[in-house]
Protein backbone atom coordinates (compact mmCIF):
# COMPACT_ATOMS: atom_id res chain seq x y z
CA UNK A 1 0.00 0.00 0.00
CA UNK A 2 0.96 3.74 -1.17
CA UNK A 3 0.15 6.73 1.13
CA UNK A 4 1.46 10.16 -0.75
CA UNK A 5 1.68 13.05 2.01
CA UNK A 6 0.55 16.49 1.15
CA UNK A 7 3.48 19.15 1.08
CA UNK A 8 2.33 21.11 4.50
CA UNK A 9 3.11 18.16 7.05
CA UNK A 10 5.14 18.62 9.36
CA UNK A 11 8.11 15.93 10.94
CA UNK A 12 5.62 15.58 14.17
CA UNK A 13 2.57 14.65 12.07
CA UNK A 14 4.08 12.45 9.77
CA UNK A 15 6.03 10.57 13.16
CA UNK A 16 2.49 10.54 14.84
CA UNK A 17 0.72 8.87 12.02
CA UNK A 18 3.60 6.37 11.25
CA UNK A 19 3.17 4.95 14.65
CA UNK A 20 -0.49 4.76 14.49
CA UNK A 21 0.07 3.01 11.26
CA UNK A 22 2.72 0.53 13.03
CA UNK A 23 0.39 -0.06 16.13
CA UNK A 24 -3.11 -0.44 14.46
CA UNK A 25 -2.15 -2.82 11.84
CA UNK A 26 1.14 -4.10 12.83
CA UNK A 27 2.77 -3.04 9.27
CA UNK A 28 6.21 -1.62 8.31
CA UNK A 29 6.53 1.84 7.12
CA UNK A 30 9.39 3.15 4.25
CA UNK A 31 9.56 6.41 4.08
CA UNK A 32 10.88 8.53 0.86
CA UNK A 33 11.71 11.94 0.93
CA UNK A 34 10.70 12.99 -2.86
CA UNK A 35 10.95 16.57 -4.87
CA UNK A 36 7.50 16.92 -4.98
CA UNK A 37 6.06 15.24 -1.71
CA UNK A 38 6.39 12.43 0.89
CA UNK A 39 5.71 8.64 0.12
CA UNK A 40 4.88 5.90 2.65
CA UNK A 41 4.98 2.59 1.67
CA UNK A 42 3.70 -0.23 3.56
CA UNK A 43 4.76 -3.54 3.57
CA UNK A 44 3.36 -6.49 5.47
CA UNK A 45 -0.50 -7.44 5.73
CA UNK A 46 -2.11 -4.48 4.69
CA UNK A 47 -5.78 -6.16 4.09
CA UNK A 48 -6.84 -4.90 7.51
CA UNK A 49 -5.65 -1.32 6.63
CA UNK A 50 -8.84 0.78 6.11
CA UNK A 51 -8.01 2.75 3.19
CA UNK A 52 -11.11 4.77 3.60
CA UNK A 53 -10.22 5.75 7.18
CA UNK A 54 -6.55 6.41 5.92
CA UNK A 55 -7.40 8.86 3.12
CA UNK A 56 -9.69 10.55 5.64
CA UNK A 57 -6.69 11.53 7.47
CA UNK A 58 -5.72 15.80 6.68
CA UNK A 59 -2.15 14.58 5.99
CA UNK A 60 -3.09 12.46 3.33
CA UNK A 61 -3.24 13.30 -0.32
CA UNK A 62 -3.55 10.32 -1.81
CA UNK A 63 -3.69 6.25 -0.70
CA UNK A 64 -3.88 2.92 -2.89
CA UNK A 65 -2.93 -1.00 -2.92
CA UNK A 66 -0.21 -2.25 -4.76
CA UNK A 67 -0.70 -5.12 -6.33
CA UNK A 68 3.11 -6.54 -7.65
CA UNK A 69 4.82 -8.34 -5.20
CA UNK A 70 7.96 -6.32 -5.32
CA UNK A 71 7.69 -3.19 -3.11
CA UNK A 72 10.73 -2.28 -2.89
CA UNK A 73 12.28 -2.17 -6.46
CA UNK A 74 8.56 -0.67 -7.19
CA UNK A 75 8.22 2.92 -8.40
CA UNK A 76 4.91 3.62 -6.79
CA UNK A 77 7.05 3.70 -3.53
CA UNK A 78 9.82 5.77 -5.13
CA UNK A 79 8.96 7.66 -7.97
CA UNK A 80 12.22 9.03 -8.49
CA UNK A 81 14.86 7.50 -10.98
CA UNK A 82 17.50 5.85 -8.16
CA UNK A 83 20.89 6.98 -8.40
CA UNK A 84 23.51 4.89 -7.22
CA UNK A 85 26.78 5.87 -6.56
CA UNK A 86 29.95 4.16 -7.06
CA UNK A 87 32.62 6.40 -6.53
CA UNK A 88 32.62 9.96 -5.84
CA UNK A 89 33.03 10.48 -10.35
CA UNK A 90 30.37 7.57 -11.17
CA UNK A 91 27.43 7.70 -10.09
CA UNK A 92 24.91 5.02 -12.61
CA UNK A 93 21.49 6.64 -12.73
CA UNK A 94 19.43 9.38 -13.25
CA UNK A 95 20.63 10.49 -16.92
CA UNK A 96 24.03 9.66 -17.28
CA UNK A 97 25.60 7.26 -19.43
CA UNK A 98 28.13 4.84 -18.52
CA UNK A 99 30.30 1.93 -19.93
CA UNK A 100 32.07 -1.17 -18.33
CA UNK A 101 33.92 -2.40 -20.38
CA UNK A 102 37.24 -4.88 -20.55
CA UNK A 103 37.74 -8.85 -20.85
CA UNK A 104 35.63 -11.58 -20.22
CA UNK A 105 38.05 -13.30 -18.01
CA UNK A 106 41.41 -11.82 -16.53
CA UNK A 107 44.24 -13.72 -17.96
CA UNK A 108 47.20 -11.72 -16.91
CA UNK A 109 48.25 -8.11 -15.30
CA UNK A 110 49.83 -7.44 -18.92
CA UNK A 111 46.87 -7.74 -20.14
CA UNK A 112 44.07 -6.18 -17.95
CA UNK A 113 46.57 -3.24 -17.53
CA UNK A 114 46.53 -2.77 -21.09
CA UNK A 115 43.00 -3.17 -21.65
CA UNK A 116 41.93 -1.09 -18.89
CA UNK A 117 43.85 1.59 -20.34
CA UNK A 118 42.62 1.42 -23.46
CA UNK A 119 38.67 2.02 -22.86
CA UNK A 120 39.69 4.78 -20.60
CA UNK A 121 41.05 6.18 -23.55
CA UNK A 122 38.05 5.22 -25.15
CA UNK A 123 35.60 6.61 -22.56
CA UNK A 124 34.50 3.59 -20.13
CA UNK A 125 34.23 5.09 -16.74
CA UNK A 126 34.06 1.33 -15.24
CA UNK A 127 36.39 -1.79 -15.70
CA UNK A 128 34.62 -5.41 -16.37
CA UNK A 129 36.59 -7.90 -15.50
CA UNK A 130 35.90 -11.86 -14.64
CA UNK A 131 37.69 -13.55 -11.95
CA UNK A 132 35.02 -16.12 -11.28
CA UNK A 133 33.93 -17.72 -14.31
CA UNK A 134 30.79 -20.01 -14.37
CA UNK A 135 31.17 -22.00 -17.75
CA UNK A 136 28.48 -24.45 -19.11
CA UNK A 137 31.11 -26.98 -19.29
CA UNK A 138 33.26 -28.43 -16.59
CA UNK A 139 37.21 -28.28 -18.37
CA UNK A 140 36.37 -24.86 -20.27
CA UNK A 141 38.14 -22.23 -18.22
CA UNK A 142 37.42 -20.94 -14.88
CA UNK A 143 38.98 -17.64 -14.27
CA UNK A 144 42.43 -16.95 -11.97
CA UNK A 145 40.33 -17.14 -9.22
CA UNK A 146 41.52 -14.82 -5.93
CA UNK A 147 44.27 -13.90 -8.53
CA UNK A 148 42.25 -12.58 -10.32
CA UNK A 149 40.87 -10.05 -8.19
CA UNK A 150 43.91 -8.46 -7.26
CA UNK A 151 44.93 -8.54 -10.44
CA UNK A 152 41.73 -6.44 -11.11
CA UNK A 153 42.94 -4.00 -8.37
CA UNK A 154 46.50 -3.74 -9.86
CA UNK A 155 44.54 -2.14 -13.29
CA UNK A 156 42.26 -0.25 -10.94
CA UNK A 157 45.44 1.14 -9.55
CA UNK A 158 47.11 2.10 -12.46
CA UNK A 159 43.93 3.50 -14.43
CA UNK A 160 41.49 4.70 -11.34
CA UNK A 161 38.54 3.21 -13.36
CA UNK A 162 36.35 1.36 -10.84
CA UNK A 163 35.64 -2.77 -11.18
CA UNK A 164 33.01 -4.67 -11.71
CA UNK A 165 33.29 -8.72 -11.52
CA UNK A 166 31.39 -11.32 -10.43
CA UNK A 167 30.76 -13.41 -7.68
CA UNK A 168 29.84 -16.95 -7.41
CA UNK A 169 29.10 -17.81 -3.80
CA UNK A 170 28.00 -15.88 -0.39
CA UNK A 171 31.21 -17.80 1.29
CA UNK A 172 33.19 -15.13 -1.16
CA UNK A 173 31.99 -12.11 -0.33
CA UNK A 174 34.74 -11.36 2.15
CA UNK A 175 36.67 -11.41 -0.77
CA UNK A 176 34.61 -9.15 -3.06
CA UNK A 177 35.21 -6.27 -0.03
CA UNK A 178 37.16 -4.08 -2.40
CA UNK A 179 35.08 -4.33 -5.29
CA UNK A 180 33.62 -1.52 -6.89
CA UNK A 181 30.51 -3.26 -8.03
CA UNK A 182 29.53 -6.90 -7.42
CA UNK A 183 28.07 -8.68 -10.57
CA UNK A 184 25.53 -11.31 -9.94
CA UNK A 185 25.55 -13.26 -13.30
CA UNK A 186 22.43 -14.81 -14.92
CA UNK A 187 22.66 -18.45 -13.78
CA UNK A 188 22.65 -16.79 -10.30
CA UNK A 189 19.91 -14.44 -10.40
CA UNK A 190 17.24 -17.29 -8.52
CA UNK A 191 20.24 -18.02 -5.64
CA UNK A 192 18.59 -16.31 -3.25
CA UNK A 193 20.98 -17.35 -0.36
CA UNK A 194 23.20 -15.37 -2.26
CA UNK A 195 21.19 -12.63 -2.77
CA UNK A 196 20.12 -12.31 1.02
CA UNK A 197 23.63 -12.02 1.74
CA UNK A 198 24.43 -9.79 -0.99
CA UNK A 199 21.74 -7.37 1.36
CA UNK A 200 23.92 -7.28 4.28
CA UNK A 201 26.20 -5.49 2.20
CA UNK A 202 26.56 -1.81 1.67
CA UNK A 203 28.29 -1.67 -1.98
CA UNK A 204 26.27 -1.60 -5.23
CA UNK A 205 24.81 -5.15 -7.15
CA UNK A 206 24.56 -5.36 -10.62
CA UNK A 207 21.82 -8.20 -11.16
CA UNK A 208 21.99 -9.88 -14.40
CA UNK A 209 18.70 -11.03 -15.87
CA UNK A 210 18.26 -15.03 -16.00
CA UNK A 211 18.43 -16.84 -19.50
CA UNK A 212 14.32 -17.38 -19.08
CA UNK A 213 13.38 -14.93 -16.26
CA UNK A 214 10.31 -13.41 -16.36
CA UNK A 215 10.60 -8.76 -15.25
CA UNK A 216 8.82 -9.78 -12.50
CA UNK A 217 11.02 -12.86 -11.16
CA UNK A 218 14.16 -10.56 -12.42
CA UNK A 219 12.39 -7.90 -10.13
CA UNK A 220 12.02 -9.99 -7.12
CA UNK A 221 15.61 -11.01 -7.34
CA UNK A 222 16.57 -7.42 -6.87
CA UNK A 223 13.54 -7.52 -3.95
CA UNK A 224 15.55 -9.86 -2.18
CA UNK A 225 18.83 -7.86 -1.79
CA UNK A 226 16.82 -4.80 -1.28
CA UNK A 227 14.63 -6.07 1.91
CA UNK A 228 17.90 -7.18 3.29
CA UNK A 229 19.01 -3.42 3.34
CA UNK A 230 20.85 -2.83 0.37
CA UNK A 231 18.96 -0.65 -1.76
CA UNK A 232 22.21 -0.40 -4.44
CA UNK A 233 20.97 -2.71 -7.03
CA UNK A 234 21.62 -2.07 -10.64
CA UNK A 235 19.89 -3.99 -12.97
CA UNK A 236 21.61 -5.54 -16.12
CA UNK A 237 19.44 -6.90 -19.02
CA UNK A 238 22.02 -9.36 -20.96
CA UNK A 239 19.64 -11.13 -23.31
CA UNK A 240 17.21 -14.69 -22.70
CA UNK A 241 16.63 -17.73 -24.45
CA UNK A 242 14.25 -18.14 -27.35
CA UNK A 243 13.76 -20.55 -30.40
CA UNK A 244 16.13 -18.73 -32.33
CA UNK A 245 19.79 -19.76 -32.57
CA UNK A 246 21.18 -17.55 -35.01
CA UNK A 247 22.20 -15.01 -31.96
CA UNK A 248 23.91 -16.48 -28.26
CA UNK A 249 20.91 -14.56 -26.96
CA UNK A 250 17.89 -12.23 -28.02
CA UNK A 251 18.45 -8.99 -26.32
CA UNK A 252 15.38 -8.11 -24.88
CA UNK A 253 15.26 -3.90 -25.67
CA UNK A 254 11.72 -4.01 -24.76
CA UNK A 255 12.47 -4.24 -21.30
CA UNK A 256 14.24 -1.47 -20.84
CA UNK A 257 11.20 0.88 -21.17
CA UNK A 258 9.43 -1.80 -19.20
CA UNK A 259 11.82 -1.59 -16.09
CA UNK A 260 11.77 2.33 -16.31
CA UNK A 261 7.82 2.00 -16.00
CA UNK A 262 7.80 -0.83 -13.37
CA UNK A 263 10.80 0.51 -10.89
CA UNK A 264 13.55 3.25 -9.89
CA UNK A 265 16.40 0.99 -10.34
CA UNK A 266 18.63 2.05 -13.38
CA UNK A 267 19.45 -0.28 -16.02
CA UNK A 268 22.55 -1.43 -17.69
CA UNK A 269 22.85 -3.44 -20.52
CA UNK A 270 24.90 -6.02 -22.22
CA UNK A 271 24.88 -6.71 -25.55
CA UNK A 272 28.09 -8.44 -26.03
CA UNK A 273 26.14 -11.65 -24.53
CA UNK A 274 23.16 -11.01 -26.15
CA UNK A 275 24.85 -11.11 -29.40
CA UNK A 276 27.32 -13.59 -28.92
CA UNK A 277 28.85 -12.27 -31.97
CA UNK A 278 31.22 -8.95 -31.98
CA UNK A 279 29.92 -7.59 -35.51
CA UNK A 280 26.59 -7.23 -33.65
CA UNK A 281 27.61 -5.38 -30.18
CA UNK A 282 27.56 -1.82 -31.97
CA UNK A 283 23.83 -1.87 -33.28
CA UNK A 284 22.35 -3.68 -30.06
CA UNK A 285 24.49 -1.19 -27.91
CA UNK A 286 22.67 1.78 -29.97
CA UNK A 287 19.53 0.62 -29.58
CA UNK A 288 19.88 -0.03 -25.82
CA UNK A 289 20.76 3.79 -25.80
CA UNK A 290 18.29 4.67 -27.47
CA UNK A 291 15.57 2.68 -25.62
CA UNK A 292 17.35 4.44 -22.37
CA UNK A 293 19.37 2.28 -20.60
CA UNK A 294 21.65 3.89 -18.26
CA UNK A 295 25.07 1.97 -19.27
CA UNK A 296 26.30 -0.22 -21.28
CA UNK A 297 28.65 -3.08 -20.22
CA UNK A 298 30.65 -4.50 -23.14
CA UNK A 299 33.38 -7.12 -23.39
CA UNK A 300 36.63 -5.81 -25.06
CA UNK A 301 40.04 -8.42 -25.86
CA UNK A 302 43.32 -7.23 -27.04
CA UNK A 303 43.40 -10.49 -29.07
CA UNK A 304 40.07 -11.93 -29.22
CA UNK A 305 41.04 -15.17 -31.34
CA UNK A 306 43.19 -16.39 -28.88
CA UNK A 307 41.04 -15.74 -25.86
CA UNK A 308 40.24 -17.62 -23.09
CA UNK A 309 36.67 -17.24 -22.59
CA UNK A 310 34.07 -15.70 -24.96
CA UNK A 311 36.42 -14.44 -27.71
CA UNK A 312 33.38 -14.38 -30.58
CA UNK A 313 31.89 -11.58 -28.74
CA UNK A 314 34.59 -9.54 -27.89
CA UNK A 315 35.73 -6.34 -29.55
CA UNK A 316 39.36 -5.19 -29.55
CA UNK A 317 40.53 -1.92 -28.17
CA UNK A 318 39.93 -0.17 -31.63
CA UNK A 319 36.61 -1.49 -32.54
CA UNK A 320 35.48 -0.66 -28.99
CA UNK A 321 36.74 3.16 -29.36
CA UNK A 322 34.61 3.49 -32.53
CA UNK A 323 31.18 1.75 -30.85
CA UNK A 324 32.31 3.62 -27.77
CA UNK A 325 32.31 7.52 -30.10
CA UNK A 326 28.78 6.25 -31.62
CA UNK A 327 26.64 5.42 -28.52
CA UNK A 328 28.43 8.75 -26.42
CA UNK A 329 27.24 10.90 -29.72
CA UNK A 330 23.82 9.28 -29.78
CA UNK A 331 23.17 10.19 -25.83
CA UNK A 332 24.22 13.74 -26.65
CA UNK A 333 21.79 13.62 -29.29
CA UNK A 334 18.90 12.31 -27.51
CA UNK A 335 19.38 14.77 -24.74
CA UNK A 336 19.70 18.01 -26.76
CA UNK A 337 16.42 16.80 -28.17
CA UNK A 338 14.60 16.67 -24.95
Amino acid sequence: MIIVLKPATTEEQLNKFTNMLKDSYGVKVNKWDGVQSTVLGLIGDTTRVDIEYIDAQSIVESVKRVQEPYKKANRKFHPDDSKIKVTDSVTIGGGSLHIMAGPCSVESEQQIVQIAKDVKQSGATLLRGGAFKPRTSPYAFQGLKAEGLDLLKTARKETGLPIVTEIMRASHIDMFENVDIIQVGARNMQNFELLKELGKIDKPILLKRGLSATIEEWLMSAEYIMAGGNDKVILCERGIRTYETFTRNTLDVSAIPIIKKLSHLPVVVDPSHAAGKSWLVEPLAMAAVAAGADGLIIEVHNDPPHALSDGAQSLTPKQFDAVAKKVFALKSALDTEV
